[in-house]
């Protein structure tokens, strides 16, 4: 098995080597399925590391992929792998947009020995997710947990394949803190879980587990080192699952993502300006032609302080608001502007795109 080729991405000043880099895979057509995730109930019983490990292995998958680049007229082959989990009974697999990201072929592994060819069947690079099809049925899907309800100290475990040879592995840790913003290379910001499980190059895409053997979370990133050489050890990242299960639907049962938006850029007012007197809130920083924003009237330098009736304190605020809200929702928002208060309303609009792969030429079979 091929060793995963180290990338890595910048975490404000600190580098965050991503826990596994692959190139994208051959994504294949979209196949129309009726998939159902599985969630969990009330009354389930927290279980030790050992328990959580045997009743979620077998739902655990190895990734390896292969990518086509020509250098100079001369093929090349690269390989690289990560981790995955199965999340339909009909072989619906969930795992990293970046370990897939650019592959040819993607190659799945139970923990049985069985492996599969994979498909792409449509990815979120804002999020860093993307979903796999294999031809299986019967599988064990993984039960998702809720990770809203996830708490620092908390502890909890994950399974994946460090170095792309120790496949199945479990370490175990606990949730070191949560809503961690977190910059990637291409200007992706994601708000992850931070945890000490030890996560290496080959767990990404893997689940982290609760102790109710849910997953609440989708390891993908780690802090290899900081400032100065210094050296760093068990800081780790996954996505938390809230975030990502609405899309994950919405890829298998439609191929495409649709996310409410108004059309702004922004971002926390800066602390230097507060001593003139300026409130704390979201200052846009840019508004997109044709948006919902622009129709409303906001501009530039606008400072958003509430949201139907509630205070905005930060961007962080006003991004969780737009996201909670449907297409065609009315937002009354208060906005300081110049040294005054107005009252602007919005209605949010929906961005819809594809998760399909972008052509058809990008999509060649390694032979």
């Amino acid at each position: 098995m091929k060793n995963a080729n180290i990338h890595t991405r910048r975490i404000s000043a600190m580098l965050l080597a991503l826990v596994l880099v692959c190139s994208a895979t051959a994504g294949l057509a979209y196949a129309a399925p009726t998939p159902t995730l599985t969630f969990a109930s009330e009354g389930h019983t927290a279980g030790s590391a050992a328990e959580v490990y045997a009743r979620n292995v077998n739902s655990t998958v190895a990734i390896t992929t292969e990518a086509l680049t020509n250098y100079f007229g001369y093929d090349t082959i690269s390989g690289g792998s990560g981790s995955g989990f199965i999340i339909t009974e009909d072989g619906y697999i969930l795992t990293n947009y970046h370990v897939v990201q650019g592959a040819n072929t993607i190659n799945v592994e139970m923990y049985n020995g069985d492996t599969y060819k994979a498909e792409l069947i449509g990815c979120d690079d804002s999020n860093d997710i993307a979903v796999l099809k294999i031809d299986a049925k019967d599988l064990t899907p993984v039960t998702f947990g809720d990770s809203d309800k996830v708490v620092v100290g908390e502890d909890v475990v994950a399974i994946g394949n460090p170095l792309g040879e120790l496949h199945f592995s479990l370490t175990r840790g606990v949730v070191s803190a949560l809503d961690r913003n977190v910059t990637f290379s291409g200007n992706m910001h994601l708000k992850l879980i931070q945890t000490d499980c030890a996560i290496n190059s080959g767990n990404s895409g893997g689940a982290l587990f609760n102790m109710y053997g849910e997953v609440i979370g989708i390891t993908n990133a780690k802090i290899s080192g900081g400032g100065f050489g210094a050296t760093v050890d068990n800081i780790a990242f996954a996505i938390p699952v809230n975030t990502v299960v609405g899309i994950v639907e919405q890829i298998m049962t439609k191929g495409e993502i649709s996310k409410p938006y108004i059309g702004v850029t922004v971002t926390p007012v800066k602390d230097d300006l507060l001593a003139y007197g300026i409130p704390r809130g979201a200052e846009i920083v840019s508004v997109n032609e044709d948006s919902p924003a622009e129709e409303a009237g906001l501009k530039e330098k606008d400072i958003v302080i509430a949201a139907n009736g509630e205070e905005i304190k930060s961007s962080d605020d006003l991004v969780k608001i737009v996201t909670a809200c449907e297409p065609g929702e009315k937002l009354e928002l208060t906005v300081y502007r110049a040294g005054e208060k107005v009252n602007i309303t919005v209605t949010v609009g929906e961005n819809v795109k594809s998760a399909l792969p972008e052509t058809e030429e990008d999509l060649t079979e390694t032979k």
